[in-house]
């Protein structure tokens, strides 16, 4: 997993509430288990109409946004159906920064788990950071100080618990986590094959 340290970047502004799974990624595209390729069909229902053309007034379809990191939305984002596949379109796109009013729990936990940076502030915050979106200006987050920084300056804290900020910091995720463990691992698997050599015999 990509470790998340400190991101100055474009913010893309979706002032929606209850932006839920489906309307990240739709149902149709879940058949994969690939988490690259997804990126093209991020908000596939409102980038694109019915031919496949691009709606020119969605704000991914539009300059500076097409190249966006940080997204700055409303409350409840990502609510719906669990679907990791939500998180995996976002990082495909390039998003590795989501601020908003509050998460759905499973999304929020999911986006930790893939290298991105959910980031929940309070409704006055979001209002003030929207507006530099909608200019096209850059955001700083930094994870190590917990805080979002607007384009003159002005500074909003952030909570995060520890272990998923040590997590996001050094690039863990649960693979990653149980490999912190190898050694002791095949210290384990080294005495088990002595005393139940069985378990590890050939079928």
């Amino acid at each position: 997993m990509q470790k998340f340290d400190s991101l100055k970047a474009i913010a893309a502004p979706m002032k929606i509430n209850n932006i839920d799974t489906d309307m990240i990624i739709p149902k149709q595209f879940l058949k994969t288990i690939q988490r690259s390729g997804l990126g093209k069909n991020l908000f596939d229902e409102m980038r694109y109409d019915d031919d496949g053309a691009e709606k020119p007034n969605f704000v991914l379809n539009k300059e500076p946004y097409r190249k966006a990191e940080i997204l700055v939305a409303g409350d409840n984002f990502g609510c719906g159906s669990s679907r990791e596949h939500a998180p995996w379109a976002l990082l495909d796109f390039g998003i590795r920064c989501v601020i908003a009013e509050s998460f759905a729990d499973i999304f929020y936990n999911n986006c930790s788990k893939n290298g991105i940076l959910a980031v929940p502030l309070p409704k006055a915050a979001i209002d003030y950071l929207l507006a530099d979106a909608a200019e096209g200006l850059e955001l700083e987050v930094d994870l190590e100080s917990q805080t979002v920084k607007a384009s003159n300056g002005k500074v909003f804290e952030f909570e995060i618990d520890p272990f998923r900020k040590h997590c996001l910091l050094n690039g863990l995720d649960d693979i990653g986590l149980t490999m912190q463990s190898e050694s002791s691992i095949g210290t384990f698997e080294g005495s088990q094959k002595t005393s139940q050599p069985w378990l590890y015999a050939s079928a």
